[in-house]
């Protein structure tokens, strides 16, 4: 009896990382409103492709010159080089950081608000594998809904336009391959964007129960930087805000590439993602579920 009371004690097991990881991206791809964002977001580059094409030939119908309207998708009609390009840039001005968002606020606040969190946080996982784990199934889904908006739009390019339309902004012509790096170029700086858009949302989830506070939080954030830029009153206070290097997504279509918006912007996100991840785990270290 005395040698089973002394017996070694129970190892305390740890659940391996890639099972995390791989359940928390079967969490987030088998939601019903995941599947229906990733099929909005796969219509827009083909409402916007269609439309284009239809503007472009009532403009040639009626002999106009087709000027005015956001330069991208002015040069997108015609250019299946530009489109892909043209929807990511849209698209990132609101819509693909509150979806980043929401992925953000599901992450932990949703769980926080259904109780299964606190589950997590007393499981033999460590708070930082815990949101190692969050973080990657948010830039997981960012990624992937940026290279199926980049894909589909290059597809309706194509499909509209054909293969010989792939223009850059300077002029010169380009082959599928080499139009084909541009759109990965462009989807993975955007997709950096999003990520740096997740980690603050990620900090904001640490903090609250509610996904919804998330999403209005980063909702606000955007429309406010947006307007502070546009202020020249505040010109010192727009190299820290995020959205400030959006507008460089066109960059990627001159020749040759300028990098120093693009790289600026790149560092930018870089550093909130930094920022925005220290605060979260900041937070989630001292939280008792």
């Amino acid at each position: 009896m005395t040698a089973t009371l002394d017996a070694a004690p129970v190892e305390r097991w740890s659940v391996p990382f890639h099972r995390l990881f791989r359940a928390e991206l079967r969490w987030i791809f088998r939601r019903p409103r995941t599947l229906i964002v990733l099929g909005l977001l796969a219509l827009i580059p083909v409402i916007i492709g269609i439309g284009l094409t239809i503007a472009a030939n009532n403009d040639a119908q009626a002999g106009g010159g087709g000027g005015g309207g956001d330069s991208l998708l002015t040069a997108a009609a015609g250019n299946a080089l530009v489109l892909p390009l043209a929807t990511l840039g849209v698209t990132l001005n609101l819509m693909l950081p509150l979806i980043t968002a929401m992925s953000a606020g599901d992450a932990l606040a949703g769980e926080s608000s259904v109780g299964t969190l606190r589950g997590l946080l007393l499981a033999p996982v460590s708070r930082g594998r815990l949101l190692l784990m969050k973080a990657l199934g948010v830039a997981t889904f960012t990624l992937a809904a940026a290279l199926l908006m980049a894909v589909v739009a290059m597809a309706t390019g194509l499909v509209i336009n054909g293969t010989g339309s792939l223009f850059t902004l300077s002029g010169n012509t380009l082959s599928v391959v080499d139009a084909l790096g541009r759109v990965a170029l462009a989807a993975a700086w955007v997709t950096l964007q999003l990520w740096a858009v997740g980690a603050i949302a990620l900090a904001i989830s640490a903090c609250t129960e509610h996904p919804m506070l998330v999403v209005v939080s980063i909702l606000a954030g955007v429309v406010v930087s947006s307007v502070l830029l546009l202020l020249s009153a505040v010109d010192w206070l727009h190299p820290f805000l995020l959205p400030q290097s959006w507008t460089a997504i066109a960059d990627i279509l001159r020749d040759p590439i300028p990098a120093d918006q693009l790289g600026e912007g790149a560092i930018r996100a870089a550093c909130y993602v930094v920022i925005g991840l220290s605060l979260a785990y900041a937070r989630l270290s001292t939280k008792d579920g």
